[in-house]
């Protein structure tokens, strides 16, 4: 099932898929998504814990018993705790957000959900948010959001909206690259 997706083939993919039959079996798809969400904002929000996560400088038992503590400081247990775990021990713990986001995708599918991944200098109000929910579902047809908005605020203004292989880049930040562009063309 994985290897058939191209977003979400690879080794990741086949964590994530199998993550995803297990959750499904259990019928914990929507528990499991929150301790993964839970868990993927904690690694954007800590560079430490991103370090933990990424560097080959740790052991497979080092990064365990640190991961251990930290899900359960943090009240991730069940499936995914026992997942991120597994997958600390096989030494794989370095794709975690690429399996996270394979499952996003997969419970998207699973839903009729449509993914979309949305950049914005800063954070977007509730009012702002169901408004650009409500342009999202109006381009995919009437399909439900899954949106997953990242604050990045080197783009300055705008948004990047990236829905399934259709992007859309508004951010000042390109605006102002393509004008000192085309300010370089003109000389």
């Amino acid at each position: 099932m994985a290897g058939e997706d191209p977003l979400i083939s690879g080794m990741a993919g086949r964590y994530a898929g199998a993550l995803f039959e297990l959750a499904l079996a259990d019928k914990a798809v929507d528990a499991v998504r929150a301790d993964l969400e839970t868990f993927d904002a904690m690694v954007a929000g800590s560079p430490d814990l991103t370090r933990l996560v990424r560097s080959p400088v740790f052991g497979a038992d080092e990064q365990l018993k640190a991961l251990s503590a930290i899900l359960d400081k943090a009240g991730i247990k069940g499936l995914a705790g026992n997942f991120l775990r597994v997958i600390a021990a096989n030494r794989r713990l370095f794709a975690v957000r690429d399996m996270i986001r394979g499952y996003r995708a997969l419970v998207a599918r699973h839903k009729g959900e449509v993914s979309a991944q949305v950049t914005v200098a800063e954070k977007l109000s509730d009012k702002n948010l169901d408004a650009l929910k409500g342009a999202l579902k109006g381009i995919t047809g009437g399909k439900d959001i899954d949106l997953n908005v990242n604050v990045d605020p080197a783009i300055i203004g705008g948004l990047i909206v990236k829905v399934g292989s259709r992007m859309v880049d508004s951010s000042l930040r390109t605006k102002l690259n393509a004008i000192k562009f085309a300010m370089k063309e003109a000389r």
